[in-house]
């Protein structure tokens, strides 16, 4: 486990808080990471709400169970970036602004930068058309900082496939398919290096918290 090291004080808590999201393709160990960095920011007096896309609220869930069921009937591609981002507009409204205005920080598991990446990149679905939906559906809402985790794809696939339970409907996919996502991934990290902190995931699980913890440490200042 990472040391944690004391920074300053914490934002007052009629501040808006911070929107941290955590992205990557399949086996990056995005479920490994998301309680060490809630732990990080608990360890720092941050009250920090943790939640995830698609999902985040009682209809957002059960948009994603269509989503990902492998078993249900073919989902259209226009379809699936419709339902990703009505499950958004519905998280954003009931769950994640409400949070941010009222001091709390926010740590979301998967967020728009996703919806590029499967959709635009492993969908080959239209940029364009998916950066109008963002800004229909978020507004002004980008995070404050995304946590990107990569890989090599073959990589990330031989540990997922160590999970148990189902596979769901994107996990099924072919292997060219995650290297889109892949490549979409990395472009949009190219595309906003301010915002996104891409970290090798192929490192020791410490290299990889230390990482995670130096990339967070300043919005804490």
């Amino acid at each position: 486990m990472t040391f944690f090291t004391q920074t300053g004080s914490f934002r007052r808590r009629e501040d808006r808080g911070k929107f941290i999201t955590l992205e990557g393709g399949e086996g990056v160990g995005k479920t490994t990471n998301m309680p060490f960095i809630q732990e990080y920011l608990h360890y720092h007096n941050i009250p920090v709400m943790v939640t995830r896309e698609p999902g985040g609220t009682k209809l957002a869930e059960k948009i994603r169970d269509l989503l990902l069921d492998a078993e249900s009937e073919s989902i259209s591609e226009q379809a699936e970036l419709l339902l990703m981002f009505a499950a958004r507009a519905q998280h954003i409204g009931n769950v994640i602004e409400p949070a941010l205005s009222q001091g709390n920080w926010v740590l979301c598991d998967r967020f728009t930068d996703a919806t590029y990446a499967y959709q635009g990149g492993g969908r080959n679905m239209d940029m364009g058309t998916i950066e109008w939906l963002e800004d229909l559906v978020q507004g002004p809402l980008r995070p404050d900082l995304t946590i990107l985790l990569d890989m090599p794809v073959e990589a990330g696939m031989a540990r997922a496939k160590k999970r148990e339970g189902k596979v769901d409907r994107f996990e099924s996919e072919k292997i060219s398919f995650f290297e889109r996502v892949r490549q979409a991934y990395l472009r949009q990290a190219e595309r906003y290096p301010e915002r996104i902190k891409l970290i090798k995931a192929n490192q020791s699980l410490t290299e990889v918290q230390n990482a995670i913890a130096n990339v967070i440490q300043p919005l804490l200042t």
